[in-house]
C-alpha cells in the first residue's frame, strides 16, 4: 500500500500492449513443426483409432475366411500384418513425441502469459483498491465537516 497510486497510462506502460501468444507461437513454427502437430492432432482421435481397427479387422477376416488362393498373409501368424503395423508404429511414435513436445512448449507459453495477465490484473485491482481507500477517506472528511458546523447561526446575521 506504500506504492503511489498509478494511473491507467502508467499501468499500460508498465505491462505493455496485449499480445496473442497463440498467434506468436504459430508464427514461429517451422513447416515440419506444423506437420508434426497436424499428425499428432489427427492420430490422437477416435476416428483414426476406428480406421486402424477396421483396417486390421478387414485384414484378419480377409486372410482367415476367404479361399486360400486369395489370402496373402496366412493365419495364424499374420507376419505381414505385424510387419506393417510395426513400421507404422516405429514411424509415428517419434513424430507424435515431437508434436507433443511442441504442444508442451505452447502450453508453457500460454501459462507464462496467464501468469503475466494475472500480475497485471493484481496491480490493477490494487490500484483500484488504493483509489477506493482514498475516496473513502475523502468522503469521511466531508461527512465530518457536514456533521460539525464550522460557524454559528449568529455569525450568519
Amino acid at each position: 500500500m506504500a506504492d503511489k497510486i498509478k494511473t491507467v497510462e502508467e499501468l499500460r506502460k508498465e505491462f505493455g500492449p496485449l499480445v496473442n501468444v497463440n498467434a506468436v507461437h504459430r508464427s514461429k513454427l517451422s513447416g515440419m513443426d506444423k506437420l508434426a502437430l497436424v499428425v499428432t492432432n489427427k492420430i490422437g482421435t477416435m476416428g483414426f483409432f476406428f480406421i486402424l481397427a477396421i483396417w486390421a479387422g478387414v485384414w484378419i477376416i480377409w486372410n482367415t475366411i476367404l479361399p486360400k488362393p486369395l489370402r496373402f498373409d496366412p493365419f495364424p501368424a499374420f507376419v505381414l500384418l505385424l510387419f506393417v503395423t510395426n513400421i507404422i508404429e516405429i514411424l509415428l511414435m517419434p513424430l507424435i513425441m515431437v508434436g507433443q513436445n511442441i504442444q508442451g512448449k505452447h502450453a508453457e507459453i500460454r501459462s507464462e502469459h496467464d501468469y503475466e495477465t494475472d500480475k497485471k490484473a493484481e496491480r490493477e485491482i490494487e490500484t483500484i483498491l488504493l483509489r477506493l481507500e482514498k475516496q473513502e477517506e475523502l468522503i469521511l472528511q466531508i461527512l465530518k465537516r457536514t456533521e460539525k458546523p464550522e460557524f454559528k447561526k449568529t455569525e450568519m446575521l
